[in-house]
């Protein structure tokens, strides 16, 4: 007799997967097994750190299993003891061998932060906001060998508000994703839901972000900084160079007036923000900021430490 609820082995790894590991818990998905990466040092002491998503799963009471590589032959002998009816994958850190995705019944199931396909890779979140949409999503779907290419089992949209940050739209999606996961599963396994090819030909990529791409270029227009900035907020961080040290921006704001500086001159230092001229000639209101070996901080209180010399007339930018 089947039983109600297909049987789980769940691949996580960071903050993201915890939402949709725990809906599973909570909704009586059978998880069999946690796979996550290994313990990595971290900080500066180069403590051993345990993934977040262990930390979860320990305090759940789940099995762990944290190989150094998927391509070991152990781990499919492992995995294979369980008799899972499916795999589910969110945000694992590693490609998933095909010999893993055809081992279980149903295959691997995916959580993947974007409408695909639009977005395909490692950064689409950051990605989404870079590039001005107005919109993004999370969707479901069925793992191939290639790279976010499966056929998708469900997809929910959300508006990308203007002050949506990395930060912020990741909780969104990593919970938008928890709660349609567990719909998607049980009723793939009903067969009430039939997997939907994607078209290829509409595919769009999002590489990881490089450290080249975190260097503000202030001759780009305020609305490209902007988003360059709430996409890589807050890590990696866009930056730009003031007195021979890295200043990291945060918490920008377009601001509809013409100026007349230069590309990169501050225009304005006042407590609530830094107004700085960009390349087409519209204001970019900067309200907080992070000083090489600072913490990050309003720009108020910067303003009355070491950000007293940042004044009118001063360029941003170089090295």
């Amino acid at each position: 007799m089947k039983q109600d609820f297909p049987k789980v082995i769940f691949f996580g790894t960071p903050e993201f997967a915890i939402p949709s590991l725990k809906a599973l818990v909570e909704r009586k998905i059978p998880v069999e097994l946690v796979v996550t990466r290994p313990d990595r040092k971290k900080g500066r002491g180069q403590k051993l750190s345990a993934p977040p998503v262990k930390e979860f799963a320990t305090e759940a009471g789940l099995e762990c299993y944290q190989p150094e590589t998927l391509k070991d032959p152990e781990v499919m002998e492992k995995l294979g003891k369980y008799e899972a009816d499916c795999l589910v994958i969110v945000a694992y850190g590693q490609l998933i061998p095909r010999e893993l995705i055809e081992m279980t019944p149903l295959g691997a199931i995916n959580v993947h932060p974007s409408l695909l396909p639009k977005y395909r890779g490692a950064a689409p979140i950051q990605r989404a906001i870079m590039t001005g949409e107005s919109e993004t999503g999370v969707s479901i779907m069925l793992l191939d060998e290639g790279m976010d290419s499966g056929p998708i089992l469900s997809q929910e949209k959300i508006a990308i508000k203007s002050d949506d940050t990395l930060g912020i739209l990741h909780d969104k999606l990593a919970q938008m994703g928890a709660e349609i996961l567990v719909d998607a599963i049980k009723n793939y396994y009903r067969g009430e839901l039939n997997p939907v090819p994607q078209d290829h030909e509409k595919a769009t990529f999002a590489p990881a972000i490089s450290k080249s791409e975190c260097l503000i270029d202030w001759t780009r227009s305020s609305e490209d900084i902007c988003n360059l900035i709430r996409a890589i907020d807050p890590v990696p961080g866009a930056y730009t160079y003031w007195d021979g040290k890295i200043l990291k921006i945060f918490s920008p704001r377009v601001e509809k007036i013409e100026l007349g500086g230069k590309p990169g001159e501050v225009v304005e230092a006042a407590p609530h923000g830094l107004l700085v001229a960009t390349g087409d000639g519209i204001g970019l209101r900067i309200n907080e900021v992070q000083l090489a070996g600072q913490r990050r901080m309003k720009f108020a209180e910067f303003a009355r430490g070491k950000g007293k010399k940042l004044i009118p007339g001063t360029i941003l930018g170089g090295e």
